[in-house]
């Protein structure tokens, strides 16, 4: 079990590893040995959430998962398959934790006063100064 916060967590069983070779640390050794760890899970059809769970994941993961709706993700980082493993792991725990965290709403705020007549007395400055830059009329 991958434990995700208090309330989730998800079974080693919903997601999927592959192995395969790595560009990684390690020289020619990694040409012939397979450490780099690809996770994949597809949380639409997760037995361990509940629908608003669901439903908040497939929204705020939407830019990460493809087409058919599967997350995946990617580490090879290490020469070790075993360290790939735990390292895709820990941050498929995050990123779910963070997506399932409940946003705060924004508390809607009226600029200061001084900062509305800080930015006219800019902008008036400003219009000054261009108005300095045009020619004089000609005079009649």
């Amino acid at each position: 079990m991958i434990r995700i916060d208090d309330g989730l967590s998800i079974p080693r069983a919903e997601l999927t590893f592959r192995a395969t070779r790595s560009a990684g640390p390690g020289g020619q050794h990694v040409n012939t040995s397979s450490t780099r760890v690809e996770l994949t899970w597809e949380p639409g059809a997760s037995p361990s959430l509940d629908d608003a769970q669901r439903a908040m994941l497939l929204d705020r993961l939407k830019r990460r998962l493809d087409s058919r709706g599967v997350l995946r993700l990617v580490e090879g980082g290490s020469r070790s398959q075993h360290q790939n493993r735990e390292s895709v792991v820990e941050r498929f725990r995050t990123l779910v934790a963070a997506a399932l965290k409940p946003r705060r709403k924004r508390k809607k705020t009226r600029p200061p006063a001084s900062v509305k007549e800080k930015r006219l007395r800019s902008k008036k400055r400003r219009s000054e100064i261009k108005r300095g830059r045009t020619p004089p009329a000609p005079e009649d």
